[in-house]
């Protein structure tokens, strides 16, 4: 059996082939940058040449669809890996969706349910991983956050389930290696859920510097955003990403991630506690 991950350079593909590899898992990333040593064998995959697709998945048992990072354009990047998967006689596809990816109100959303709606069409077997927010979108910028003391956003009381990077990979290697995931479709993220004002509160337990939650109106965090050097595109859709989560998109805690891998999810505690440390 060949499993093929797409993505496999990126956060999230890197700790999928790693754990496939160290299973002794048959795996293949297929990647736009072949010159990058995984430690697995390469195959030249770019969404933005078709032309590439085709001969990347062939010989493709399970095929791991890691979503595009460019939004407004992953319906025709991931159809044309659909696409390829068809000719090219893919087994199954797995699929890294959003949470409740077919009646979210998170910006992000309705891409991942196109993409979902493209692959049921297609007639392949699949299974959706519907992965709510990573940690490492909060911890990774927690230097700033310890220097002013404030951490900024516009997700009001929101919850997050979120999860790490880790634990989203296992998930995806679980399903990869494991039988009976075809047509189901996983909500998966962390058993427990947070808010902005309880990493905060984490933050500041942990390292001993006071660090607040600043609530801000949606186009007042879009303009922060941009001062900090975001695209003024990307910074709209982060904060109406955030106001979504004040209306409860990612208020979605479940089992169904912790039941793939066999343990409990990280924890806030556990995810400021590494980040804290590196």
């Amino acid at each position: 059996m060949t499993i093929t991950v797409t993505g496999a350079t990126g956060h999230l593909g890197r700790f999928v082939v790693e754990a496939l590899r160290h299973r002794g898992a048959p795996v293949v990333a297929a990647v736009r940058d072949t010159s990058k040593d995984l430690g697995v064998p390469v195959r030249l995959a770019d969404y933005d040449r078709p032309e590439t697709l085709v001969p990347a998945l062939e010989g493709t048992d399970r095929l791991l669809l890691i979503s595009g990072s460019e939004a407004g354009r992953r319906v025709a990047q991931h159809k044309a890996v659909v696409d390829a998967a068809v000719r090219a006689g893919v087994g199954h596809i797995v699929y890294t969706s959003i949470t409740r990816a077919d009646t979210s109100i998170n910006p992000l959303a309705p891409e991942h349910k196109a993409t979902e709606e493209l692959i049921v069409a297609s007639g392949l077997p699949y299974t959706f991983l519907r992965n709510n927010w990573y940690f490492e979108n909060y911890t990774g910028s927690l230097a700033t956050a310890l220097e002013h003391g404030v951490i900024l956003g516009a997700a009001g009381q929101g919850r997050v389930a979120a999860a790490t990077r880790e634990d989203f990979a296992a998930g995806a290697v679980a399903v990869l290696t494991g039988d009976g995931h075809a047509g189901k479709i996983y909500e998966t993220g962390g058993d427990t859920t947070m808010s902005l004002a309880d990493l905060a509160a984490e933050v500041t337990a942990q390292s001993g510097t006071k660090v607040v939650y600043q609530d801000l109106p949606g186009d007042e965090y879009a303009q922060a955003l941009i001062g900090f050097g975001l695209p003024e595109g990307f910074a709209r859709v982060l904060a109406a990403a955030d106001e979504s989560i004040a209306q409860g998109s990612l208020d979605v805690p479940s089992g169904d991630l912790s039941g793939l891998i066999g343990r409990p999810t990280t924890t806030l505690a556990e995810a400021v506690a590494a980040a804290l440390q590196k």
